[in-house]
């Protein structure tokens, strides 16, 4: 189903984030090298070193012809890719900003980071809207449900909080994890939400019960870093500091694939950060503290 394809190399030290932009067949990838890089997403090869920055990027998001970065420093940019212009949003985050999200039917990008704060900003013109604070200790991740009307953030102290997208109020809170949330994302199809902690358990929990959990997995051995749903089929890539990828079955959650260097003889070497699927999904792109890109072919027949 799943196979290796090509790795790319360039990256002088761990990436930490990749974001595709469909609208150019590219994707980005980022991480302690201190630059941003455009890849060719079509023929998979290295297209040009897109921006430099000024320190590690933590976090990348495209959306609608703009790239936002967040940096270890708490700096948030935003390069507008049409004007080709760089925008800095500072001192609103204090500590490294470790997620980004659009919240896209509000024209507007949500941010959060190690201070535990919840900024809000304009995509139209960059300006601050908001900011709360969420948790007193590190929030490491933004799901944002498919109806968007509500998001989900994981925190260190291994709560979830689900808040409105319309006045940012809390909706509920619920402890998620003994150990720190590390992944979130909505099913696309279900009325779930999924969650990934340094626990290693890989938990699904129901919106309609009001968040009550549904089933818990142990799916690494280690942190799970990122959970994402293939755009076409029913089925779901998670990815872990164990340096393995595991493809799992969406509707009953069986697991399927196992992708590391032992069971295939090709894989990452250290810590998965961070998978994408290509928007036509015919590829799962995989980066870690190893410094490369993995590509994997799947065959969708």
């Amino acid at each position: 189903m799943i196979k290796h394809y090509k790795t790319l190399e360039g990256h002088q030290n761990p990436v930490y984030t990749l974001a595709g932009n469909q609208q150019q067949n590219v994707f980005y990838s980022a991480g302690n090298d201190k630059g941003i890089v455009e890849w060719n997403a079509v023929d998979i090869s290295f297209s040009k070193v897109l921006m430099p920055v000024n320190s590690s990027v933590y976090s990348l998001l495209y959306h609608d012809e703009k790239l936002y970065i967040g940096q270890r420093s708490g700096m948030v940019s935003c390069l507008n890719l049409q004007e080709n212009k760089l925008y800095k949003f500072a001192n609103h985050h204090h500590q490294a900003v470790f997620d980004i999200k659009a919240l896209a039917d509000k024209k507007e990008i949500i941010t959060t980071g190690e201070d535990g704060l919840i900024n809000v900003w304009s995509h139209v013109d960059g300006k601050h809207i908001y900011s709360f604070k969420s948790a007193e200790t590190t929030v490491r991740t933004i799901a944002v449900s498919n109806d968007g009307k509500e998001f989900a953030v994981g925190s260190k102290d291994g709560f979830i909080k689900i808040y409105s997208t319309i006045d940012f109020s809390e909706i509920a809170q619920f402890q998620a994890h003994n150990m720190p949330v590390t992944s979130l994302v909505y099913h696309p199809h279900n009325n779930l939400l999924l969650s990934g902690g340094r626990d290693a358990q890989l938990k699904i929990w129901d919106i309609k019960t009001g968040y009550k959990l549904q089933q818990a997995l142990s799916a690494h051995w280690y942190s799970i870093y990122s959970i994402v749903f293939h755009p076409s089929l029913n089925i779901v890539a998670t990815a872990s500091q164990d340096k393995s990828i595991k493809i799992w079955d969406a509707k009953d959650f069986r697991l399927l694939k196992i992708m590391n260097l032992e069971k295939l003889g090709v894989g990452h070497t250290h810590s998965i950060n961070k998978i994408i699927w290509s928007p036509d999904g015919k590829f799962l792109i995989s980066t870690g503290d190893d410094k490369n890109i993995l590509i994997w072919t799947f065959d969708i027949d």
